[in-house]
């Protein structure tokens, strides 16, 4: 797998949401690190993009409370495992489920398989409260795809918090979830 830095050289062939991702790392004088592969729609085809990058793609989770009426972005370690019911007790939301590919597309015009904290640059009524795991902030690279997941995007931990996020107007809560055995955990549906 090639790893290049920064947009490729022609957007003619790419989806526009994945092109106004590059524009707004652009924007932001963020360097990043980009590869191309098939689509890779769970955490287990991420592996190999994790290898060439050497660091590993961040797994996301849209969920909502049971009245669909909060929606959240949880992003975490790709191997840790999680409960829900954990999660609604520490941001003391109602049961959260995951939410569907129809809020997916609405809120953050992202389709299963493809989840990003990108999209969250098309969540400009800011229907969805970021969540991030706080052993994913002691990783210094971080990885995700450029609202598509035929390609993924490597690039410091440090411009995703001082830079990334704040330029799209989200305002992250960082939670403590524990790291319990896989058995326990909720299984992941809609992949990355």
């Amino acid at each position: 797998m090639e790893i290049f830095t920064g947009r490729p050289e022609n957007c003619a062939e790419r989806l526009a949401k994945e092109v106004r991702c590059y524009d707004l790392l652009d924007s932001l004088g963020i360097v990043y690190r980009r590869a191309d592969h098939p689509a890779a729609m769970t955490m287990e085809a991420c592996v190999q993009i994790d290898q060439a990058f050497g660091a590993e793609i961040c797994k996301n989770l849209l969920l909502c409370n049971r009245q669909q009426t909060a929606f959240y972005l949880l992003l975490l370690p790709p191997d840790k495992p999680f409960r829900t019911s954990v999660l609604s007790k520490a941001i003391g939301s109602s049961r959260l489920s995951f939410a569907s590919a129809e809020h997916m597309e609405a809120f953050l015009d992202i389709t299963p398989g493809s989840l990003s904290v990108l999209g969250l640059m098309n969540d400009k009524e800011h229907r969805v409260q970021l969540l991030i795991d706080e052993d994913l902030l002691r990783q210094s690279v971080f990885g995700c795809h450029p609202c598509i997941n035929t390609s993924s995007l490597c690039f410091s931990t440090d411009d995703l918090m001082q830079k990334l996020i704040p330029a799209m107007g989200h305002t992250p809560q960082i939670v403590a979830l524990p790291q319990e055995e896989p058995h326990e955990a909720n299984p992941n549906p809609s992949g990355t």
